[in-house]
């Protein structure tokens, strides 16, 4: 059964730490931990969510694109686990957006990210996946694997002057319907 999950905030070590590879993808832990990652990201209205904000070590995180408050624009795609994702090869174009982060909450920065990605990854039921993401969901891919290796979207942003609130976010670039 999936549970909420607390989510690590800014500070908390588990965030700069290097995540473990998974060994045993069907070890009851991390396949009750895959649930419950996707429901705490549903409830929290976010687009993705990786293992160490849950205080887990694990290489592991979940992509789960739709549109919400934060990201009205975003394309619908179902959540799906991501286990020991890795980045094969990267777009020499980047582009710079807006990113949140549910570990910090409150803070939007300008981030730049390849458009372009090609990835492979291990889903739950232990099958090996590879393929391109483009955009939006390239973006989530890249903001959850950077939270693998200890790097938080602050990390990435090129000027504090590219740093604006929620509030502000939401009154400037979210026209809602």
């Amino acid at each position: 059964m999936a549970e909420l999950l607390q989510i690590s905030q800014l500070g908390n070590p588990v965030l700069r730490r290097q995540s473990q590879v998974v060994e045993n993808i069907k070890d009851d832990r991390i396949q009750q931990l895959i649930d419950s990652l996707i429901f705490t990201v549903q409830q929290a209205n976010g687009v993705g969510i990786a293992a160490p904000q849950a205080a887990q070590s694990d290489r592991l995180f979940i992509v789960a694109s739709r549109p919400n408050l934060r990201y009205p624009q975003a394309p619908h795609m179902e959540p799906t686990a991501m286990i020991n994702p890795r980045i094969v090869a990267a777009s020499t174009e980047t582009v710079k957006d807006w990113e949140g982060c549910l570990s910090i909450p409150g803070i939007r920065g300008l981030v730049p990210r390849s458009r372009a990605i090609e990835i492979e990854y291990t889903s739950r039921d232990g099958k090996l996946h590879r393929q391109e993401l483009t955009d939006f969901v390239a973006r989530i891919f890249q903001h959850e694997h950077d939270h693998l290796d200890g790097i938080v979207f602050l990390d990435r942003v090129e000027s504090t002057h590219e740093l604006m609130t929620e509030d502000e976010y939401q009154q400037q670039f979210v026209k809602l319907l």
